[in-house]
């Protein structure tokens, strides 16, 4: 079984046209869900699909799902999924998302042409949103996948002009019937840019996942009091903004602290400031911050927003300000399936292709499907590190050699 190079590089180049934006250096795309680059995005998709005789069918929330099920499947056997997204941040690279796709689209051609007959039907998918850049916070084709989020939700949500999901999604044909129960799937695999530097450097074309980071969101202001730049003394003030700052920094020696002693995989970051009147004669009077933390050990989340309130605390006495904090959205370390990585590996070993584990420092829709059902993730080399822009670039042979241990692995659990 050997993955043509040729069909995966010319798919994912054809599907960089649809939002192309132009910029001085890489290749930019721009394809936010519901938009005329997502129909077309979406629309060569199911192309290539049916090209390759898959049936197709699209899901309430406009996720593409293609079946392969030859004479060889047991009709009632449960399938074993792969895929991505196609949808993309605003003047994103080409890679992030279509690489899955077009791999688990390439996998099953790859299967086809070495006339391999599985036992499961093998199902490649498409989730809508994940990026999260129109509506809602990104993975949301996955979360009412997974039941996460009941499909009426997800329809209603609009986006800055006031228009919903399932509005835009019916504009462009891809509203569907029914929803993609990903609990059903025997097991699911993801291939996905690795958006940092650790495949690089060490030279090796797919790093097998073995667990995708837990991530705490929470939101921070800080209340002082507004007041004239000039004519205020020093010691009169209550500065929001220098409260603030100082709890970036503390934020910045708490991870810091614990990835010397906890974990080197900890990281946090205040990513957001809203500073009000945000005025330059004007004395910073209240401030909103975000804070973004992330481990593969929920502990050292648990540590590190500890700290956080634990610096409010001292801001709060210290400062003459008052503090509120929040912690909205909390998503625990999430490991993936041993039989999934397994089947990565082995099929990395069948192939000749060196494998390294190591975790995923960012989400994924797979985060979502590993609560129910076993998966795996996969990753290929990131130029640089770079992703979420026009530079994310990946070496083709990568893509080919990375597709090649997924199409092993997808055969592999079908014939289980």
């Amino acid at each position: 079984m050997q993955v043509s190079q040729h069909r995966l590089q010319r798919d994912i180049e054809a599907n960089a046209a649809f939002g192309s934006v132009a910029v001085e250096k890489g290749h930019g795309r721009t394809v936010l869900t519901g938009t005329e680059a997502d129909r077309k995005a979406r629309a060569y998709f199911c192309e290539r699909l049916r090209d390759a005789g898959l049936t197709v069918r699209i899901d309430c929330v406009g996720n593409i799902v293609g079946r392969w099920a030859p004479e060889s499947v047991n009709p009632t056997a449960a399938p074993v999924a792969a895929g991505s997204h196609l949808d993309s941040v605003p003047e994103g690279g080409i890679f992030d998302g279509p690489l899955g796709v077009y791999a688990a689209l390439e996998s099953v051609r790859a299967m086809q042409d070495a006339d391999v007959e599985p036992i499961r039907p093998v199902e490649v998918v498409c989730f809508t949103e994940e990026e999260g850049q129109r509506f809602d916070g990104g993975l949301l084709g996955s979360a009412v996948a997974t039941g996460e989020m009941n499909s009426e939700t997800a329809l209603s949500l609009e986006d800055d002009s006031g228009t919903s999901l399932e509005a835009a999604l019916s504009d462009i044909g891809f509203l569907g019937e029914g929803r993609l129960a990903a609990d059903e799937w025997h097991a699911w695999l993801e291939l996905h840019i690795e958006q940092s530097e650790r495949l690089t450097e060490a030279d090796i074309s797919a790093g097998v996942v073995t667990t995708i980071t837990g991530l705490s969101r929470c939101g921070i202001e800080i209340t002082g009091e507004a007041n004239h730049a000039g004519s205020t003394l020093m010691t009169n003030r209550s500065d929001a903004m220098a409260a603030g700052s100082e709890f970036v920094l503390d934020i910045e020696a708490a991870a810091g602290e614990c990835v010397d002693t906890d974990s080197a995989t900890a990281v946090a970051t205040v990513g957001k400031l809203d500073v009000r009147p945000n005025a330059p004669n004007v004395i910073p009077g209240a401030v909103e911050l975000s804070l973004d933390v992330r481990d593969i050990r929920q502990s050292s989340i648990e540590k590190i927003v500890s700290r956080a309130k634990q610096s409010l605390d001292r801001i709060e006495t210290e400062r003459d300000v008052t503090t509120e904090f929040d912690r909205p959205w909390n998503r625990p370390p999430v490991p993936m399936s041993d039989r999934c990585r397994t089947a990565l590996c082995e099929a990395g070993e069948s192939a000749e292709i060196e494998i390294r584990e190591l975790h995923s420092g960012a989400a994924h829709d797979t985060m979502h499907v590993a609560n129910v059902t076993d998966a795996g993730l996969l990753f290929v080399p990131s130029r640089d590190g770079i992703s979420h822009n026009p530079l994310e670039w990946t070496d083709w042979e990568d893509c080919a050699a990375a597709t090649q241990v997924l199409g092993g692995a997808l055969k592999r659990l079908a014939s289980e």
